[in-house]
């Protein structure tokens, strides 16, 4: 991959949360946000005139618990929901009813499975196997079985030992094009740091706009253009941009 690229005044930053701006924990209540992250994302906020958001599988609500609504503009979900800077909430219709038979499932599965967790987003539902990553394949063909079942208007997204089920025709690559469809995104160069396969829609998306995509973490192949190797590397990275900068021309 290529080296990072330069910094610029007119960039457009969306970071993923969980792999990227925080370690990944067994439990996605069990993460731990560093004292500093607040204060890093403000500065960030503040030297790209706004143009910052978090683009994240966790719920809007789950986010703003975790960073005390430090950050305005946020996309939760895969993409599912969006809080522009304005305030304004983007969501899809309620379609929770419709996953009853799979949240049925899967909590069946993980009380049977101390190593699996389900976690209900509401509009989507996740099942993590991190505690034991061998039930990876009795816990996709499950998921799977449902997720077909409900049609092609539910999709499936698999991330790091966790399957995700909710309504199609949203990620984070759609979400980053609402994103910059409006101020103070419009107009800037869109720069995206993720970590996981769900990351990679955000990856895709950000190239097409000619803008910069940074995966953290070296495991795989990926549509990133750019590496970082750790999440150490990743927050380092981004507590140097606010004083490196490069004024627009």
């Amino acid at each position: 991959m290529a080296g990072l690229p330069t910094p610029r005044a007119d960039w457009a930053l969306f970071l993923d949360f969980d792999g990227t701006l925080v370690e990944i924990a067994e439990h996605p209540e069990a993460v731990h946000v560093p004292a500093q992250l607040i204060g890093l994302l403000d500065a960030l906020v503040q030297s790209l005139d706004g143009a910052v958001a978090i683009v994240s599988g966790r719920p809007l609500e789950g986010l703003d618990a975790l960073l005390g609504g430090a950050l305005p503009a946020v996309a939760g979900l895969h993409g599912l929901e969006r809080r522009s800077l304005g305030g304004q909430i983007h969501r899809p219709a309620d379609r929770r009813a419709e996953l009853d038979g799979l949240r049925q499932a899967l909590e069946a599965f993980a009380g049977e499975h101390p190593g699996a967790h389900v976690e209900d987003k509401g509009n989507a539902i996740a099942l993590h196997y991190r505690g034991d990553p061998a039930l990876e394949r009795p816990a996709r063909a499950l998921v799977e079985h449902h997720c077909e079942s409900l049609g092609e208007s539910f999709r499936l997204q698999s991330g790091k030992q966790v399957l995700e089920v909710g309504p199609a025709g949203h990620d984070k690559g759609t979400v980053i094009e609402a994103f910059m469809a409006e101020p103070p995104f419009h107009g800037r160069i869109p720069v995206c740091l993720g970590d996981d396969v769900t990351d990679e829609d955000a990856f895709a998306a950000v190239n097409r706009l000619g803008g910069h995509s940074i995966r953290i973490g070296t495991d795989r192949p990926t549509a990133a253009s750019h590496a970082l190797a750790s999440v150490n590397e990743a927050y380092q990275w981004l507590n140097r941009l606010p004083r490196h900068l490069r004024p627009i021309q």
